[in-house]
């Protein structure tokens, strides 16, 4: 059972039924049950790693939370433990295949059926696991007391809503809210259930339209320069509507049970240097890595030189957590080297503005740092969509043979998508992208919706679903349950 199957849609309205029946200060108990069932309806072997690290990580928590002096002695054995087994969770069921491969390729062999090359990592392990570690972190620093309530804290971990791609929040911000969740009135069911709209469109009529074409251009087919550029630029809209997509859901979905989540992205392509990008990208992970990695590591504390030693390093766990492969390495990298260069060529940057008048507040000096910035995204998302360095270089080369005649002679339409399926795909852009210009100059689309009158919010729920059933990506062969982000 995922978001968009029909058995979440049955699933959702039940959960909530319940829960606003329940007596507030007991709902975190049937919350847990029903994430559990949610959990256990998607991948019932991966419970268990699941409830290893609920366990683990809440006697952890319990013990470093100890007052007594001789709890301060074990304290950072028991915290190094606890972490060691989280993190080595991941490390053995995500990537020791990956590990063995690039060993057995450095002696030059081929790697033979072993157990690592059979191993399949539960799903939402690098989401919930992460939660779990930042929790524990923060009872290890004196920023949390520890949860006693083992109900509490599982809910925490293994929220159904959250746990399968985020987003990764801190207990600081839940744990209470699960103790007495907010009521749950018309307004806010309205809310959610409009942000759940939202989100099912950018997934259904969006993502997986364009991800028709995206998967033609890297499956091989064969494509012309401009083809497969623009196939890139689909890419980097698939996934920001594909995850996207997921946390409007998976937010919507948490405000109607009477839980407030953290946003998750924030109009990311309208930014206007790589470093904005990832202040407004999966802001739950790039928060979490700023705050438990990069500021551990000494953040911009320790000179120059460290604080782009410690971008580097931060930008390579992060590719690696996205996934067990180079390409991912090698995304987490460019990014950080385009940091790098941006800290390093700002003096530069600053004296040409000077010397040249340039006004920054200017919309065509603003349009351009977008536009940069885009591309230099959309080039990074090649490593992360390409099955190896040698597809990702093959493609970028392509780019470049550029071939306008495509627009004429039928090609782009052989890819997948007819001339009404690429109308489509280039109106949800289009609706997309103008919701994320209001978005970034303080207006939410929802509420301004919700703000109308009754026929007129009614009119527009009504042609949001009717859009979304009959322009989603339904029927035979076609894999609804699956987020890109979910593989992570």
């Amino acid at each position: 059972m995922q978001f968009i199957s029909f058995g979440f849609l049955i699933f959702l309205p039940l959960v909530v039924a319940v829960n606003l029946i329940i007596p507030r200060k007991w709902r975190y108990i049937w919350l847990f049950v029903t994430s559990m069932a949610f959990y256990l309806s998607i991948d019932v072997k991966g419970a268990v790693v699941l409830l290893l690290s609920i366990l683990t990580t809440y006697f952890a928590g319990i013990f470093l939370d100890r007052e007594d002096k001789q709890s301060e002695k074990s304290a950072t054995p028991v915290f190094v433990l606890c972490l060691a087994v989280n993190i080595g969770m991941i490390l053995v069921l995500k990537y020791l295949g990956f590990f063995e491969r690039t060993f057995f390729n450095i002696l030059g062999k081929e790697v033979g059926d072993s157990l690592a090359s059979r191993l399949i990592a539960p799903i939402g392990i690098s989401f919930y696991v992460l939660k779990a570690i930042g929790y524990l972190v923060d009872v290890k620093r004196g920023d949390l007391k520890a949860e006693r309530n083992i109900i509490k804290y599982a809910l925490f971990v293994s929220f159904f809503p959250q746990v399968i791609s985020g987003p990764i929040e801190r207990a600081g911000n839940m744990l209470p809210q699960f103790s007495y969740p907010l009521s749950v009135d018309y307004d806010r069911l309205r809310d959610g259930l409009m942000q759940m709209l939202w989100g099912y469109f950018l997934k259904l009529v969006v993502a997986d339209r364009l991800g028709i074409f995206v998967n033609s251009i890297y499956s091989g087919t064969e494509a012309s320069g401009l083809v497969t550029l623009i196939g890139t630029i689909f890419y980097t809209f698939e996934i920001y509507c594909d995850f996207g997509g997921y946390s409007h859901i998976a937010i919507g979905g948490a405000r109607i049970l009477g839980i407030d989540v953290m946003k998750n992205f924030d109009s990311p392509y309208l930014s206007m240097s790589v470093a904005e990008f990832w202040r407004r990208w999966h802001i739950s992970l790039s928060s979490f890595f700023r705050d438990y990695v990069y500021i551990p590591l000494g953040g911009n504390r320790k000179g120059i030189v460290r604080k782009y030693v410690n971008i580097l390093i931060v930008f390579a766990i992060s590719g690696l957590w996205h996934g067990a492969g180079f390409t991912f390495i090698i995304w987490g990298l460019l990014h950080a080297v385009y940091q790098i260069i941006g800290f390093v060529l700002k003096p530069v940057r600053d004296k040409f503005i000077s010397l040249f008048k340039v006004n920054r507040n200017a919309s065509s000096h603003m349009l351009l740092k977008v536009f940069v910035t885009f591309m230099l995204v959309n080039f990074a998302w090649v490593f992360f969509r390409a099955e190896s360095l040698s597809q990702a270089v093959a493609v970028i080369k392509n780019c470049f043979d550029l071939s306008p005649w495509a627009l004429t002679n039928g090609e782009i339409f052989r890819m997948g998508l007819n001339e009404a399926n690429m109308l489509l795909a280039l109106l949800g852009i289009a609706v997309l992208v103008i919701v994320d210009i209001a978005n970034y100059k303080g207006i939410v689309v929802r509420e301004k919706i919700l703000s109308q009158g009754i026929w007129f919010r009614y009119l527009i729920a009504i042609a949001a679903v009717l859009v979304i059933l009959v322009c989603g990506i339904w029927g035979p062969g076609y894999d609804a349950a699956s987020f890109i982000y979910q593989q992570f």
